[in-house]
């Protein structure tokens, strides 16, 4: 079979076995220092059309004798190109898969404060329900703000710029054409009308109101651009060059879509992507920061995590969910720590769903998923972009944080974090607000400057067995310029049998528990993570300092390892100024500066964490978190005198005595068991045994002093706890081995016998055959003849032979 067919036949197993090939297109990402002039020179003598500056010193050129697609990079090209000594670095654009947060399902008293003449307004229930079942838009309108002065732009698949609802508010300064690389971002027309996304996205922000047209957009008075990007091959320089459009014009960027919401996809952006994300928050808006609105995602039915998709997990980004109309959490939606906040969007058969602008000049009632709550988000904080022009897109995510209203929606993991607020993984900090986030907006002072902080584990390559889970604790004593918390990323780099088998929580020093990632039962990959930054929001206004704890539970078959991990904390050194008369504020206790920067030599970095040869982890042979057997907790008093520094405001001990231990947030002089003392020159910890051991001395297996009642102290060199009963359970890998050693020698020995048994029917033959022709050289009367015919009926000689 020729190569050709091979590999043609490879690209169709991969694709039947759900697997993605590369498809490499004729587009370049060239980086070249000289300006649009030189960029436009060097694409004319290395064959390539110019298409457009993406970001920086990178230019998007297109090829005119490339393929568009291919399986495999152009070298020939490429090389060429990077030898001319104008250009820096070039990249050959591969296509992405990026899938819009849509949906297509099964379609099985009104209260209004504004009565309107918008064809659709009575069916607009998430506008118009009143009694705290709405977004509090209409109230924001009764105000005088519509979102008047502001730019938002869609990013989509085009935006159809002459509908009569969206024609007054059409803004072509914050619109383009990135697949076909013109001004114009109308649609592509088909017969599925695959391309109405954008055209609905945009209606949600700003259809007109009062003209008898369809629907009324939340920021009715903004102005509204689409940006065609997804109707094509979506690269990253696509993506960089859609949200790099014009910063000093748009004001927030939408965005409803991603990477595949399948449950088994690990994506984000890329370097250009990443430039243009700090490029717009660094510079954007005259360095006030553009606003990148995001929808969270859809792929709930799959068991998807939205802290697996890079662009909802950023920083940058203002994550957004959806919650029915009966303030449920939808079928489709994606539980993350990242989600910052709820708006309502579409749900179960019956449910209602979102009203707006449609292709060929038309209006629907069914808008669906994630893709509607986002562009309801940015309309909302368009509205309280026009009360205060002066918001940076961290006072942005700050009102939204401080707005949101968790009344009405019900979800089981709504939970209270160190400030007094209420989270949850489905709907972030709940429904946002519009005239709260207007009134706020009004009186706003720009939040302190963001400072980050990194505390890097030690000790990494951490077995994480199977059925079991890994506990990492890391004690913050000092944290440069971050005093209080905004958003925290676990940068996390393992190796897994099955990424899907994982899950992994942090729990803050104040006692918050984030699930950065919940088991994927689709994700079979083997890839693990390489450096993923899993976010949190859930700690937002806690303080750094104290134990945070890493727990990775592996529910799979097989070992997997923790390579290394590091928390990344940003924030400020300072609290808002005027926290008191703040809405809904509940900031955490003074700063004590002396207490936050003693040690500071010791250490000699910006943090300081708990180690020694025995870094606090644990191992257990159960899925539950390991739990130390009761122990006698010190009184006040006793708490108190070990202790050489105390949180103020929640009592517990930051610090201990010489002498003393410091142990689940207390100061002991005698560590419990399960737990060993170990020191240094700045600090005492009770570190916890190797799972096998009830004492110890060390971490290792072999430094057990007394076993658990199911186990018994070996008698060899080494003091190891051994299992009584030696369970399959605890043995399957062992017997796993085995079984594979075995059945490799079987095959061996089957294989040799096969060789033998073939070999020795061979040897059969061919005697017969000499036999037989012996017998035909020394007999007169053909007898020899009838021989051989005898033999052949027989099988035992060929005609050939």
């Amino acid at each position: 079979m020729c190569p050709q067919r091979i590999f043609g036949l490879a690209i169709v197993a991969l694709v039947i076995l759900g697997g993605r090939v590369t498809a490499y297109t004729n587009q370049w990402a060239v980086h070249i220092e000289g300006g649009p002039e030189v960029a436009r020179q060097v694409a004319r003598e290395h064959g390539f059309q110019y298409l457009d500056k993406i970001v920086d010193d990178w230019y998007h050129m297109q090829h005119t004798s490339v393929v568009k697609r291919s399986a495999e990079p152009h070298f020939e090209v490429h090389q060429r190109l990077v030898q001319d000594r104008r250009v820096r670095r070039a990249e050959q654009q591969r296509v992405k898969s990026r899938t819009k947060r849509d949906m297509i399902i099964k379609r099985g008293p009104s209260y209004m404060q504004t009565i309107l003449n918008d064809e659709r307004w009575s069916q607009m229930w998430y506008l118009n329900r009143g009694n705290g079942l709405d977004m509090n838009v209409q109230e924001a309108w009764a105000e005088g703000i519509t979102g008047n002065g502001v730019v938002v732009t869609i990013l989509d698949d085009g935006l159809e710029k002459d509908h009569p609802d969206l024609s007054k508010n059409y803004d072509p300064q914050a619109s383009y054409d990135v697949n076909n690389h013109d001004e114009d971002p109308m649609p592509r027309y088909d017969l599925l009308d695959s391309n109405r996304h954008g055209t609905r996205c945009a209606g949600e922000v700003a259809a007109t109101a009062n003209n008898t047209i369809c629907a009324v957009g939340v920021a009715f008075g903004a102005g509204i651009g689409g940006v065609r990007m997804l109707d094509g091959d979506v690269t990253d320089a696509v993506e960089a060059r859609s949200l790099s459009l014009n910063p000093q014009h748009i004001d927030i960027y939408s965005a409803s879509w991603g990477p595949d919401d399948d449950g088994k996809t690990v994506d984000g952006p890329g370097e250009l992507a990443t430039r243009a994300f700090i490029e717009g928050i660094t510079k954007g808006r005259n360095g006030k920061g553009s606003i990148f609105v995001w929808a969270s995602g859809n792929g709930g039915r799959d068991h998807d995590n939205c802290n697996c998709d890079g662009y909802t997990n950023s920083i940058w980004t203002l994550s957004i969910s959806s919650a029915t109309e009966n303030g449920q959490v939808p079928w489709y939606s994606e539980a993350c720590s990242s989600t910052l906040a709820t708006t309502y969007s579409s749900g179960s058969t019956g449910e209602k769903q979102v009203v707006t602008t449609d292709l060929h000049q038309h209006c629907t009632s069914s808008h669906t998923g994630t893709s509607a709550s986002a562009p309801l988000a940015a309309g909302i904080c368009a509205l309280a972009l026009e009360a205060n022009k002066e918001l940076t897109w961290r006072d942005m995510q700050h009102i939204v944080v401080r707005t949101a209203k968790p009344a009405n929606l019900k979800a089981p993991d709504w939970v209270t974090n160190g400030v007094g607020r209420n989270v949850s993984h489905s709907f972030g900090y709940g429904l946002m607000d519009a005239a709260a986030m207007v009134r706020l907006a009004r009186r706003w002072r720009t939040v302190p400057e963001q400072h980050k902080c990194e505390v890097s584990a030690p000790h990494m390559g951490r077995p994480i067995p199977p059925k079991s889970q890994l506990t990492l604790e890391l004690h913050v004593k000092e944290c440069s310029g971050v005093n209080f918390l905004e958003h925290v990323q676990a940068k996390v780099s393992l190796m897994a049998s099955r990424r899907g088998d994982l899950q992994i929580q942090l729990t803050s020093p104040q006692g918050t528990k984030s699930t950065l990632l919940a088991k994927r039962p689709l994700d079979i990959s083997k890839a693990g993570f390489n450096q993923w930054p899993f976010m949190s929001v859930h700690t937002w206004g806690e303080r750094p300092h104290g134990t945070w704890k890493l727990e990775i539970h592996n529910e799979g078959r097989y070992q997997d390892t923790l390579e290394e991990y590091k928390l990344v904390f940003y924030g400020t050194e300072t609290s808002l100024e005027f926290d008191d008369i703040l809405d809904k504020d509940k900031p955490g206790p003074p700063v004590n500066q002396q207490e936050a920067t003693q040690d500071n030599t010791a250490i000699g970095t910006r943090h300081n964490i708990v180690d020694t040869e025995g870094d606090p982890w644990t191992g257990s042979q159960q899925v539950e978190r390991v739990s130390h057997p009761e122990v006698q907790r010190p009184t006040t008093e006793n708490q108190t005198s070990g202790c050489s520094s105390v949180d103020t405001a929640s009592g517990r001990c930051l610090e201990c005595k010489p002498n003393w231990y410091y142990y689940d947030d207390l100061c002991v002089y005698q560590c419990p068991a399960e737990t060993y003392g170990v020191s240094d020159e700045t600090k005492a910890v009770c570190a916890p045994c190797h799972y096998s051991c009830l004492t110890c001395t060390g971490p290792l297996d072999t430094q057990c002093v007394r076993c658990h009642e199911d186990a018994e102290l070996s008698s060899g060199y080494e003091s190891q706890c051994i299992s009584k009963e030696l369970t399959w359970t605890i043995h399957s890998s062992l017997w796993f081995y085995r079984m594979t050693v075995l059945f490799c020698v079987n095959l061996v020995v089957v294989a040799v016998a096969a060789i033998y048994i073939a070999a020795n029917w061979y040897s059969r033959k061919k005697d017969s055959l000499m036999y037989a022709y012996s017998k035909v050289s020394y007999s007169s009367n053909g007898d020899a003849h009838k021989e051989v015919d005898r033999l052949q009926e027989n099988g035992c000689v060929s005609d050939s032979e």
